[in-house]
């Protein structure tokens, strides 16, 4: 067993505490006590912070592509040597699997390799010119410092990806990540230190949300921000960045429809989205929710998909063959319970699940909702957690106007052996990823990012990088 660290600020290439001495505790969802404490910025940390972080910038800005590439793929080398020690802290304040944790932190080491190839392909244009002594170039400069405001579900992955793209493109970050997972984020940025990052270029800082954010996003210093959390959170933070100017990117919530055609392989379907809606206890914004399913397939697959939810370990994250984990805090157990209340109310069935599971730590059953009306407040608000809901569909373009009734457009699934009903899927359900016959979201080479309430940008893909970069024009005579 690793123990568990407390947690303290990076600031200027040295981790201290906080100027108060003020901490925050950290609990172990698996117990519900305490495992240890994280630091607890305030003002004078953050301008700290913010000073470091033009230094930083002035010194990484100039480092070539080249130099900033080899620096990153040593730093996914130092944080894949560790992978086993951060994935028990991930485990203990986060709650998921083990094996979730360590596969998080090694995806975390190839998001870093592959944006460390990007770092080497910001590549500028010449523009042909209208007289032959005029030469029209465009440049890719780094924007700026960036701010970096990310949540508990993934404590790795929502960072790397930010700071993976900020380093490549040649920017400086402030991270401001989740005082209920800090260890885990510490011991990624912690390889790049130990890596050799400058001082300054990347610091990370945890404290209270509303008052860090609200510091940092009008600051002169910073000029990007990049932000994943709830849709009423990011809508306040981006109005806040655009008040000031500010670039953002703005990874928010969803409520992702999985639409099962008539002719789709049901038992393969039923198999691929139970595990991954109850992957990480379902707390994940692009876990399938909605399930529209043909009302052909409807009871085989209701069937094939309870019985598949009913077969879950659930269990402390430490603990061999756990499947899934507690929740990540107390609050989502009565936010829950209050959804399936409200929906059984209304007429829904509750195939399975339900309850919390017992009374040490924020355990709660994978639960099946079938039939639910679609006033209830389960379809309309995102559950963030164990909880599946199945309804029926007569026709494809009912199923489309359902998947399509929420503002959200973060996610959506679909299972179909037709090609014409595939094309309809892609082109017609409004969402920023559409995964078809397989739950193929979030490599480092495809976009990851929505549309409408969640959000816009990309944290993956060749696209990643051009909110972290100002193009620059620039034309000579002679």
């Amino acid at each position: 067993m690793h123990d568990y660290p407390d947690t303290l600020l990076l600031i200027d290439g040295r981790w201290k505490p906080s100027a108060s001495g003020r901490t925050l505790p950290v609990f172990n969802p698996a117990t519900a006590k305490p495992i240890g404490n994280v630091a607890w910025a305030d003002t004078d940390d953050l301008d700290q912070a913010l000073e470091a972080a033009v230094r930083g910038f002035e010194i990484w800005s100039r480092t070539s592509a080249f130099d900033r590439a080899k620096l990153m793929r040593r730093a996914a080398d130092i944080l894949r040597s560790r992978a086993d020690e951060i994935a028990t802290w991930m485990t203990l304040e986060q709650g998921k699997p083990l094996e979730q944790s360590r596969l998080e932190t090694l995806a975390g080491a190839d998001i870093i390799d592959w944006f460390a190839g990007e770092a080497q392909r910001t590549y500028g244009q010449v523009i042909p010119g209208r007289a032959t002594n005029v030469i029209q170039m465009t440049l890719k400069l780094p924007v700026g410092p960036v701010a970096a405001f990310t949540p508990w579900n993934f404590p790795i992955n929502q960072v790397v990806r930010k700071l993976s793209a900020a380093l490549a493109a040649g920017c400086s970050i402030i991270v401001k990540a989740a005082e209920e997972t800090p260890a885990s984020p510490a011991g990624l940025i912690g390889a790049f230190v130990d890596a050799g990052i400058p001082a300054g270029v990347v610091n990370l800082v945890y404290g209270v949300p509303a008052e860090i954010s609200e510091y940092l996003i009008p600051h002169p210093a910073i000029r990007k921000i990049s932000f994943t959390g709830s849709t009423a959170v990011g809508k306040q933070l981006a109005a806040l960045a655009g008040l000031n100017m500010k670039r953002a990117t703005m990874e928010l919530g969803g409520h992702a429809p999985v639409i099962v055609s008539e002719d789709a392989d049901v038992d393969q379907a039923a198999k691929t989205m139970v595990a991954a809606k109850f992957r990480n206890a379902g707390q994940i914004c692009v876990a399938p929710t909605r399930f529209l399913v043909h009302e052909d397939v409807a009871e085989r697959f209701t069937q094939r998909f309870t019985e598949g939810t009913q077969a879950i370990r659930v269990g402390n994250g430490l603990d061999a063959d756990v499947e899934m984990g507690p929740l990540a805090n107390d609050r989502r157990i009565p936010a829950l319970e209050a959804m399936i209340t409200d929906a059984t109310a209304r007429g829904a069935r509750l195939a399975t699940g339900g309850r919390r599971i017992g009374n040490e730590g924020w355990f709660f059953e994978p639960t099946v909702l079938a039939d639910v009306p679609t006033d209830a407040r389960i379809m309309n608000d995102e559950p963030f957690g164990p909880v599946a809901i199945i309804n029926r569909f007569t026709s494809l373009d009912d199923a489309i106007r359902e998947a399509n009734r929420l503002p959200y457009g973060l996610a959506a699934f679909g299972f179909t052996r037709s090609s014409a009903t595939a094309d309809r899927l892609g082109n017609e359900v409004v969402a920023g990823m559409m995964s078809i016959n397989h739950y193929g979201l979030a490599l480092p080479e495809i976009p990851f990012g929505g549309t409408r309430d969640s959000g816009y940008g990309t944290e993956g893909g060749s696209e990643a990088l051009d909110a972290y970069l100002d193009t620059r024009l620039v034309t000579r005579k002679g």
